[in-house]
Formats: structure tokens, sequence, C-alpha cells
């Protein structure tokens, strides 16, 4: 009987053999339930599901928490539905009424210039044309004269008046006659910036001086409009809405006025309700009257 239990009890060798493939069978189906677990928990499927109907229980299979969403209401709170203030509406475009001699250009005689006056200017860069205009004189035989006249440009003059005209309407009114500013203005003016020209008969005459440019004709609400001159006296019945500016001469070529006084001042009250207040505290015109003698007519708001 020791002889048959010899023959029937397992080598030590093979046993080593057995449990050794047994642990690598084991640890491959670890292996594979550790990869099918990840599989199901990026994307759960009938994997997952199959899993739980055969038992199996993991951590990561285990169904998420539910998350609980407030209903959002269907309308806003009453308080909320109030309409909100209108927005101001903003300005409508500013008017710029601008002189034309000495303001925008300055002219004389082609016979009476000397030489070296335009020679000078014109070294110094200013722009200059010569023209003819129709005097308000007449020759021996009744025909009106003809003048010959050299017109030079002051400095910035086209740009100031294209950028100007971005955001203004523009007006020229000047003293000077039709005959002689119309052919003027054509010139510097070829693409009809001015909306609309006025000449010396729309000027008016006062106790204080002749010739005084009156803007009720242009209109009746002066907050937005603007008068851009040489001569102060020219703002005398709205003396709120004046700019006054250096007189430009040939004599005097280096000038930044356009550009670098005039146009910044013009965009500022281009943004304005009312440009009278801001024309009061930048030139006190008011008071520059009186201190030469003269009441000026101030029946504006300010």
């Amino acid at each position: 009987m020791a002889a048959a239990a010899d023959v029937y009890t397992p080598a030590p060798a093979l046993q080593h053999r057995g449990q050794a493939a047994w642990r690598a069978v084991v640890g491959w189906l670890g292996l594979l339930l550790q990869v099918l677990i990840g599989v199901i928990r990026g994307a759960p499927s009938f994997l997952g599901k199959l899993l739980k109907f055969l038992g199996l229980r993991h951590p990561f299979l285990s169904a998420a928490p539910a998350v609980a969403f407030a209903q959002l209401p269907s309308q806003a709170p009453a308080d909320e539905l109030r309409p909100l203030p209108p927005l101001s509406p903003p300005p409508g475009r500013l008017t710029v009424v601008l002189d034309l001699d000495e303001t925008l250009v300055c002219s004389y005689e082609s016979s009476s210039l000397p030489a070296a006056v335009r020679t000078q200017a014109v070294d110094a860069g200013l722009h200059c044309f010569d023209m003819e205009c129709i005097s308000s004189d007449k020759d021996a035989q009744g025909r009106q004269r003809v003048n010959h006249v050299t017109v030079f440009e002051r400095p910035g003059l086209h740009e100031f008046l294209q950028r100007t005209s971005e955001f203004a309407d523009l007006i020229l009114f000047t003293a000077g006659l039709e005959g002689y500013a119309k052919p003027l203005v054509d010139r510097i003016d070829a693409h009809n910036r001015f909306c609309h020209r006025l000449y010396r008969p729309s000027t008016v005459n006062t106790e204080y001086r002749d010739h005084v440019k009156d803007l009720s004709c242009l209109s009746e609400d002066f907050s937005r409009i603007v008068l851009v001159d040489n001569n102060p006296y020219s703002f005398l019945l709205q003396p709120l809405n004046g700019i006054p500016c250096l007189t430009f001469s040939a004599g005097q070529p280096v000038d930044n006025q356009l550009m670098g006084v005039i146009f910044p001042l013009l965009k500022h009250l281009s943004i304005q309700k009312d440009v009278r207040p801001a024309l009061y505290d930048t030139y006190h015109m008011p008071e520059w009257f009186r201190r030469h003698g003269i009441i000026p007519h101030i029946d504006q708001a300010t």
C-alpha cells in the first residue's frame, strides 16, 4: 500500500508548476478586469450593466449622485422689469460759421503787393494764387471794373475744412462783396464743403459798428452754432458764440491757428449740448465789449 501511495502522490516539481500557472491565470484575469473597469469608468455601457447583473461591485461602478438643478423662473421679478431710463440723444451737428478775409485767407491787389512780400511768403511755404474779380466800381464807360487779386491761403486751410466738415455744417459769412468773394471761395472750396454762403448784404449795421454778423439769420437756437472771425466786433449781437482768431497776413507766414487752435476747440464744442458756457469760460467776450465801452446784446441763456 505504501508503494501504491507513492505512485499517486504528485511530484513536488509538478505541484510548483501548477501553482505558477494558476497564479498567471489569476493575474491575467485581474489585468483584464482592470482594463474593463477603466473602459466602464470612461463610458458606461452594457458591460457595466452586465457586471452589475452578475453581482460584481466596484466603487467606480456605483451610480453618480444626482445633481439637483433649481428651475429657472419663467418671468423676471417684477422689480427687474422696470424700463431703463432713456439715454440722452447725442447733440446734433455743430454749425460753424467762418469768416473769409484774414481768417481763412488774405488777399491783396496784385499791382500793390510788394514782390519781396510775395517771395518771402512763398519761400515760407504759403500757397498763393492770382485771380480776377469784379469790382463794385465802374470805369469811365460805365462798365464794371475787373480787379486782379493775389490770394494767400492760411496754413492748414484745406485740412481744416475737410476735417471740420466731418462733424459740423460749414457756412461762409463774409462782409466782402459777392463779386470778389464768390470766385475766391470757388477756388478754395473745390469740394463744396460750405453748405451756405453769406455776403455783405446779410450783415447788419448797429450803433457801434457796421457790417456786424447776426447769427439769427441762420438759426433761432444759439446753443449749437459758433462764429470764427478775426474781427471781434463781428460777435456784437451774439458775444457768447464768438471764437476770435489771430489776423492772418502774408507778412506773418508762420501760423498754426486753424489746425493748432481753432480745430481742437471746435472738436471739443461738437460734443457739448450748449457751446456758450464753454466759450464764455474761454474768451469772456461780454467783458471784452464792456472794456471797450460797448454794451453787448446778451439775450441768450448760458
